[in-house]
């Protein structure tokens, strides 16, 4: 996991299908953002996670935040060694916090996939995610799959960060 470790910049496209009462936070119909995503590495066996994005307008000025999740990431230790099956612990301040289970393939090939979602009574209604991220030519792309009110799992966001730092 340490080739995450850094800042990353960049822009992505999402989209989801508009509920009746949040239209806003899961961006009905398709949309523009950009989006910074910080790992950072102190030594201990995990990375810390912050990610923070922006809606965009069409000609690719920021309109205002549109999420933001923190959390951690950390490789399954058997015997004190890493495995090549991870963990992460993301949360996020509308209520709602996510674990996810999943595997490395190599040092640059991440899949995650929701074990449990928790949120607070009045959180947004998620119910499952699946994220896939890769380290391809120095960049990194993801692509966010969501099932949320009352909708099945499907895509929702993917986007191809630069690292600017790290």
């Amino acid at each position: 996991m340490l080739p995450l470790v850094g800042v990353w910049c960049g822009r992505g496209k999402g989209g989801y299908p508009a509920t009746p009462d949040d239209e806003v936070q899961y961006g009905a119909g398709e949309y523009d953002f950009a989006q910074e995503v910080r790992f950072s590495h102190d030594g201990r066996p995990f990375l810390g996670y912050e990610s923070r994005s922006w809606l965009l307008d069409p000609d690719g000025a920021a309109l205002r935040p549109l999420l933001r999740e923190v959390g951690w990431w950390r490789p399954v230790l058997v015997d004190g060694a890493a495995t090549d099956d991870l963990e992460a612990l993301l949360t996020y301040p509308n209520g709602v916090q996510e674990l996810y289970l999943g595997t490395a393939t190599g040092t640059t090939r991440f899949e995650l996939a929701t074990d449990a979602v928790v949120r607070t009574s009045t959180a947004d209604p998620v119910s499952a995610g699946h994220r896939m991220y890769g380290i391809v030519d120095g960049a990194l792309l993801y692509a966010y799959d969501l099932a949320a009110a009352g909708q099945p799992l499907q895509s929702h966001v993917s986007a191809r960060l630069e690292r600017v730092e790290g």
